[in-house]
């Protein structure tokens, strides 16, 4: 299935966290974080302003960005876990 955000949305694939553990201690994963890592895996084609103007994406298809903790809805496409979020609630680009 493919699936193209709509407006200034973006898809983004969750990088998992490199497992550490210190001490012995095992985490469970209902206990770990969420990843605030991901790749953009498709673009919208940008917000619109009020007199019909697009603003075009600052980040690209690929770009690996960092997330707000709690952004963005998940869902599942094909078995992959995937977030879809609005351009402003990604907070940088990783170069």
């Amino acid at each position: 299935m493919t699936v193209k955000p709509l407006a200034d949305r973006v898809m983004i694939k969750p990088i998992e966290a490199e497992e550490t553990q210190r001490g012995g201690i095992i985490i469970p994963d209902t206990a770990k974080e969420k990843p605030m890592q991901g790749e953009v895996k498709a673009i919208g084609s940008g917000r619109q302003t009020e007199d019909g103007k697009i603003i075009p994406m600052t980040v690209k298809k690929g770009d690996r960005i960092l997330y707000g903790k709690y952004s963005g809805t998940e869902i599942s496409i094909d078995g992959e876990d995937m977030l879809i979020m609005r351009e402003s609630d990604v907070l940088a680009i990783l170069v």
